[in-house]
C-alpha cells in the first residue's frame, strides 16, 4: 500500500509544480513575451481552460476506462506539453502550449482521486487523500522554488525539468499500479453519468460552493508573485523562496488534515478553517512588512490544506459508482474557477487598485461559498446521490 501512495503524491507534486510554476515566474514571462498586465495572466489560465473543459469528458470517460491506461496517456501527454512550453518563443505559443498541458492533466489527475478508493483500505482512505494532496502542497514548498530557480538562470530549464521528471514518473505508474477496470455496472453514456449530479441538491450546492472556494483562492494566488515583484521588489529567485513557505504551509495542512478532521468532524473543520482563511484574505495585502506577509500566508496555506482534502473527500464520498466523474467535475470545477481568477486577478490588480482589491474580492468569495457549503449540507455524513442507470 505503501508505494501506491506513494505514487499518487508523486503525480500530485508534478501536477502541482507544473500548474503553479507560472505565478511566480509571471514577472519574468511577461517582460520575455512584452504583454501587458491584464493579459499576462492568461499564461496560467490557458492551462486551467484546458484542465476545465476536458475534465467534463475525461471523467466520464474514464468511469468505463482502465484507470491505469487513462493515466498513463494523460502523463505523457502531460510531460510533452510542459516540454514544448520550454520552447515557447512568443505569448500564444505558451498559451497554446500550457493549453494542450492542461488537458492532459484533466485526463492525468482524476484517475488519482478515483483510484484511491478503488486500491486503499477502507480505514486507510482519507490518510491517503491527504498524502495526496499533499503532492500539491509539497509542490509549492519544493517544485515551485526550485523551478523558480532554474528559471533565474534560464526560465526554460523548468519547463524542461518537470517535463523529464513526468516522463521517469510514468514509467513508475506502468510498473507499479494495478489494471483498475470498471466493472458491467459501470458502463453507461457520458452524459447519463452527470445526471445523478444534476439532479442532486446536495451535489449542485457542494460544486457551486467548491467553485467560490476555488475562485476565491485562484485569483489570489495568480498575481501573489506580481505582487510581490512590484511592492517588495522581489526577483523571480526571491519570489519562489518565498512561495516555499506558502507551499510548507500547505504541506502541513495537508499532513494534518485527516487528524483535523477526525478530531473536530467535517463541517467543523472546514468552517472554522474557511473563516480563518476569508479574515487572512482581507487582512495579508494590506501588510507593509514581507515577514509578516510570508507568516500570514503560511497559516492560510495551512489552513487551506486542512480544507481542501475534507471538501474533496465529500465530494467523491457521494456516489461511489461515479467516482471518476465526479472527481473530474471537481477538477473541471477548479480550473473553470481558476481560468475566471486569472483573468479577474488582472482586470482587478489594474482597474481596482492592486492586490487589496483582489484580497476583498478573495474573502467574499470564501464567504458566499462557506455559506452555500453549509445551507446545501453536501459537508454531511452521507450522500443522497441515485446511482447512474444503464
Amino acid at each position: 500500500m505503501t508505494k501506491y501512495t506513494l505514487l499518487f503524491f508523486l503525480i500530485m507534486f508534478m501536477i502541482g509544480t507544473d500548474t503553479f510554476l507560472i505565478s511566480p515566474l509571471l514577472p519574468t514571462l511577461q517582460a520575455e513575451f512584452g504583454v501587458s498586465t491584464d493579459r499576462a495572466g492568461w499564461m496560467l489560465g490557458a492551462y486551467t481552460l484546458g484542465s476545465a473543459v476536458f475534465a467534463l469528458i475525461a471523467g466520464p470517460l474514464s468511469d468505463g476506462w482502465n484507470r491505469k491506461t487513462v493515466l498513463l496517456c494523460g502523463l505523457l501527454g502531460f510531460s510533452v506539453s510542459t516540454i514544448l512550453c520550454g520552447f515557447a518563443n512568443s505569448f500564444w505559443t505558451m498559451c497554446l502550449f500550457r493549453f494542450c498541458a492542461g488537458v492532459s492533466a484533466a485526463f492525468t489527475a482524476p484517475q488519482v482521486w478515483a483510484s484511491i478508493p478503488a486500491v486503499m483500505p477502507p480505514s486507510r482512505i482519507s490518510k491517503t487523500m491527504g498524502i495526496a494532496f499533499a503532492g500539491l502542497a509539497a509542490a509549492q514548498a519544493l517544485g515551485v522554488p526550485i523551478g523558480s530557480w532554474l528559471a533565474a538562470a534560464r526560465w526554460s530549464a523548468s519547463f524542461w525539468t518537470i517535463g523529464a521528471a513526468s516522463l521517469l514518473l510514468l514509467v513508475f505508474v506502468l510498473g507499479t499500479l494495478p489494471d483498475i477496470k470498471p466493472g458491467a455496472r459501470e458502463r453507461t453514456s457520458i452524459l447519463r453519468r452527470y445526471v445523478p449530479l444534476i439532479a442532486s441538491g446536495k451535489a449542485r450546492s457542494g460544486f457551486a460552493a467548491y467553485l467560490l472556494l476555488h475562485l476565491g483562492s485562484g485569483t489570489a494566488f495568480a498575481f501573489v508573485g506580481k505582487w510581490m515583484a512590484d511592492s517588495f521588489g522581489l526577483p523571480v529567485g526571491q519570489i519562489g523562496t518565498v512561495m516555499m513557505f506558502l507551499g510548507f504551509g500547505t504541506l502541513l495542512g495537508s499532513v494534518v488534515s485527516a487528524c483535523a478532521t477526525r478530531k473536530l468532524g467535517r463541517a467543523n473543520a472546514v468552517i472554522f478553517g474557511m473563516s480563518l482563511v476569508i479574515l487572512l484574505y482581507a487582512a495579508i495585502p494590506q501588510m507593509t512588512s514581507l515577514p509578516a506577509v510570508t507568516i500570514g500566508y503560511l497559516v492560510l496555506f495551512a489552513t487551506l490544506g486542512i480544507v481542501f482534502p475534507a471538501v474533496m473527500e465529500a465530494l467523491t464520498s457521494l456516489n461511489a459508482s461515479i467516482r471518476g466523474t465526479i472527481s473530474s467535475l471537481a477538477n473541471a470545477t477548479m480550473n473553470g474557477a481558476n481560468t475566471l481568477g486569472a483573468w479577474l486577478a488582472g482586470l482587478i490588480y489594474v482597474q481596482f487598485g492592486g492586490y487589496p482589491s483582489i484580497g476583498v474580492f478573495s474573502a467574499v468569495c470564501l464567504a458566499l461559498s462557506l455559506g452555500t457549503f453549509r445551507i446545501g449540507g453536501v459537508l454531511g455524513r452521507k450522500a443522497d446521490l441515485a446511482e447512474p442507470h444503464r
